[in-house]
């Protein structure tokens, strides 16, 4: 606050200097031409010399004007570049907390820590810490920055990530997962969210097929519709949009009474050494010309919905095979048009007739989801209202 109220005075002060010494230069002006045409004889044997000596002072009166001008425009251009360098978002150092649980002490003693290794992804790992308070969170710790390119080391592509994090932390809804601190270091940020006990949707999947877990279709569905409740909330009540760039099972986090809850959300576009390729779960479209849109994001909702329908991954070997397509999209739409879509079925689901029904209806929705064309896609708006139609929420 102190230095923002020096820099006022200071700008007060050159504008006060400005206005005085443009005023004190109106009035010579004015002086000097009383003074000569007051001294020109108004006799008609001289004119030459009152056109010679009028010429010079318009000269004067228009030297006078421009430098005036020019020296408003420099003005102007001063105080905003101080003004921009006032309203610049701070370069902050240490931890930033967003949640009154987390204090500052406790955090870095908690990351100094030896931490439980959770997962871990292109762009960076996950922890497990307690924190003194007995709070369990869990840690991302970004890739380090790529110690060779100095655009990743300015200041500006550091404050860049910066804002996007505060960004981020502003988001409250309940299928989000919410960022409650970050930590900046030198060469990386430390990212601190709530721990979700039963891990990701990959992780309960990863159980079932191991028949360690059980899944029934009602918890399955309600996991969907908080999926598509939260890109919702990210693709319509958010300003600006927010796109969720990075959408897999990997990334959808499960409470502990299953409630979804997304992660990552806009973190990819942070991190561009990001391979989403290999992953099955984002739209063709992203490979052909780098866009990335709301539509996208369907896409991988739509293979989302798929894995809980069937049980199977993108990266399935079985889509490997001519008979299934080619790929989990490609198989589900060949049998829904050969009317064969409970064959799709995870066989561990079926159950009674009307979740039949309802899962078949889901297949359906699915199909769409993975249109080839963008614009054939429904929208989160409209996907919360088909979903939600299925069963009683």
């Amino acid at each position: 606050m102190a230095k923002m109220g020096s820099c006022r005075f200071t700008l007060g002060l050159l504008l006060l200097l400005f206005l005085c010494f443009h005023q004190a230069t109106t009035v010579e002006c004015k002086e000097r031409l009383i003074r000569r045409l007051s001294s020109q004889p108004s006799s008609p044997s001289k004119p030459q010399d009152f056109k010679i000596g009028l010429k010079r002072v318009i000269l004067s009166i228009v030297l006078g004007i421009l430098t005036g001008l020019i020296g408003a425009f420099l003005f102007a251009l001063l105080i905003k570049v101080a003004v921009q360098y006032i309203n610049q978002t701070p370069f902050l150092k240490g931890p930033v907390i967003f949640s009154p649980k987390i204090s500052s002490k406790t955090l870095q003693s908690a990351l100094a820590n030896e931490n439980q290794l959770l997962g871990s992804s292109p762009n960076g790992k996950y922890y497990k810490t307690v924190l003194d308070n007995g709070l369990t969170v869990a840690v991302k710790v970004l890739e380090p920055f790529d110690s060779g390119s100095p655009e990743m080391q300015s200041k500006s592509v550091k404050r860049r990530i910066q804002q996007e994090l505060e960004v981020l932390a502003s988001l409250r809804h309940r299928h989000l997962r919410s960022l409650r601190a970050y930590v900046r270091e030198s060469d990386r940020f430390s990212l601190v969210y709530d721990y979700m006990p039963i891990g990701s949707l990959e992780d309960a999947m990863n159980g079932v097929r191991t028949s360690h877990l059980q899944l029934r279709w009602d918890v399955r569905l309600r996991i969907a519709v908080g999926v598509i409740k939260g890109l919702q909330y990210l693709h319509f009540t958010c300003d600006p949009q927010i796109l969720h760039y990075n959408l897999k099972p990997t990334n959808v986090m499960l409470d502990a009474e299953y409630e979804p809850r997304l992660a990552d959300c806009g973190l990819a576009k942070l991190m561009p050494n990001i391979d989403r390729t290999t992953s099955g779960y984002c739209a063709p479209e992203c490979f052909q010309n780098g866009r990335y849109t709301d539509k996208s994001d369907i896409y991988s909702f739509g293979m989302i919905l798929g894995v809980l329908l069937t049980g199977r991954y993108p990266t399935d070997p079985f889509f490997r095979e001519a008979a299934s397509g080619g790929s989990l999209g490609q198989w589900l739409r060949h049998l829904q048009q050969a009317g064969e879509a409970n064959e799709a079925l995870d066989k561990s689901i079926l159950g009674e007739e009307v979740e039949e029904d309802e899962m078949l209806m889901a297949v359906r929705i699915a199909v769409v989801c993975l249109s080839d064309l963008p614009a054939d896609r429904p929208s989160s708006d409209e996907l919360v209202t088909m979903l939600t139609q299925l069963h009683s929420f």
